[in-house]
């Protein structure tokens, strides 16, 4: 068997095979016996149709047979001889095959040249602050607060920012055309009002009635609304107002099993602590793969980037699904969405092959009770038990992607402690 091999870029590779033609006429005589011993041809018993006729009557889907037999071995063959691993199924093309002739057809496929982690300990992290600040804690028991808030009357007093209005609205386009309704609730201040609208309902009492004129400018949101005039005519049937409960131990005890403000305070700086602290790791984590992505030094293979983007954008579409969301009719468009993956997508895949070399280089390795215990977190968060998450794996082929998650998780660990930490 003939190869030569062309190094194409420092991913993409090139391999032409020519396979001699005594070693295709065995093949091409093998299948023909394979036809004849199945084929039913009129005048001829089973199995006593001549080879002759069989490869005349059969010839196309011999060749075929013969090139899915030996194409295969063929390009296994020659990449194990030059030791060379593709990243993906070699794209097999210009197939010449004729009887009597030698077989040739090139394969095109992309690798993953050797990769330098280089020395971890250059790398600097700058963890994040995860000291909380008072002020995010008052803020967070001001939302407590806001939620429960009480809708009261407002009595003694016109209507004023941040009420709520309870009106019969009659709204008249430019057009002409009016649409009415009633009981409608507008709070004074709302994003949604339109500009101009709160004005002329502030100072406004129960029972009053009023006809203004709104103009929506030419930058309104809303493009067929722009430059236009719409009339409104209002009658006010009510004005409410939210009324905060006071901070203090009772609200602390309405919202369970706080005995005291106080308690209510440091559980709300507890969990930002928490939260902080997840944070921080995050972005810890982030900002490695940052820099261990920077170490790929070549243009990353096509296809691992491509199936990276596939993976990103089959995961959001699942998001969307298990928020009862129809991707298909949720507005997006996929194209663009995909190209805005493509840089992160890059980034991952680099920082993926980099922390593979790291494990390989240190000799991390991922023991089956790691696996027992990432399968049996796995059943707990889906509900499920351990034995039908390991079935289900195993069925789609995840076992070995599940190695090779954790054996990437290894190696984060241990970039992390060579890592250098700024101060911060």
């Amino acid at each position: 068997m003939k190869t030569e091999f062309v190094d194409v870029s420092e991913t993409q590779k090139s391999l032409t095979i020519e396979i001699p033609s005594e070693i295709v006429e065995a093949e091409i005589d093998r299948v023909a016996r394979d036809y004849s011993r199945q084929a039913k041809l009129p005048g001829f018993r089973p199995g006593k149709v001549p080879a002759g006729i069989i490869k005349q009557r059969f010839r196309d889907q011999i060749l075929h047979d013969v090139m899915q037999g030996l194409i295969p071995r063929a390009v296994e063959d020659a990449l194990q001889e030059r030791g060379v691993e593709p990243v993906d199924t070699p794209d097999i093309r210009d197939v010449a095959l004729q009887e009597g002739q030698p077989l040739k057809f090139t394969a095109a496929f992309e690798t993953v040249p050797p990769i330098d982690p280089g020395e971890l300990s250059t790398i600097t992290l700058r963890p994040q602050s995860t000291i909380v600040d008072p002020q995010a804690v008052e803020q967070t028991l001001h939302r407590l607060r806001e939620r429960a808030a009480r809708v009261e009357p407002v009595e003694g007093r016109p209507a004023a920012e941040g009420d709520s209005l309870v009106l019969d609205l009659e709204r008249r386009d430019p057009n002409g055309e009016t649409d009415r309704h009633e009981n409608v609730t507008v709070e004074i201040g709302g994003r949604a009002n339109p500009p101009g609208f709160d004005a002329n309902l502030v100072g406004l009492s129960a029972g009053d009635q009023k006809s203004f004129e709104v103009h929506f400018p030419a930058d309104y949101v809303v493009e067929e609304m722009r430059n236009t005039d719409v009339r409104y005519s209002i009658t006010v049937k009510d004005i409410r107002q939210r009324v905060l409960p006071e901070l203090d131990d009772e609200f602390a005890k309405d919202l369970g099993e706080f005995d005291t403000l106080d308690a209510l305070r440091e559980r709300v700086r507890a969990d930002l602590q928490r939260e902080g602290e997840v944070s921080a790791k995050r972005q810890l984590r982030s900002d490695l793969m940052r820099q261990l992505a920077k170490r790929v030094t070549f243009d990353l293979p096509t296809s691992l980037v491509d199936r990276e983007v596939d993976r990103r954008l089959e995961e959001f579409a699942r998001r969307l699904t298990e928020q009862h969301i129809n991707p298909r009719e949720a507005g997006i468009d996929w194209e663009q969405f995909r190209e805005a993956q493509r840089e992160p997508a890059r980034e991952a895949v680099a920082s993926a092959l980099v922390l593979d070399e790291i494990a390989r280089r240190e000799s991390l390795t991922v023991l089956p009770e790691d696996v027992d215990k990432e399968i049996e977190q796995f059943a707990t968060r889906a509900g499920r038990t351990p034995a039908a998450i390991r079935a289900q794996l195993e069925k789609d082929g995840g076992i070995s992607r599940l190695y090779a998650g954790l054996r990437r998780e290894k190696a984060v660990d241990f970039a992390m402690t060579r890592a250098k930490m700024a101060p911060e």
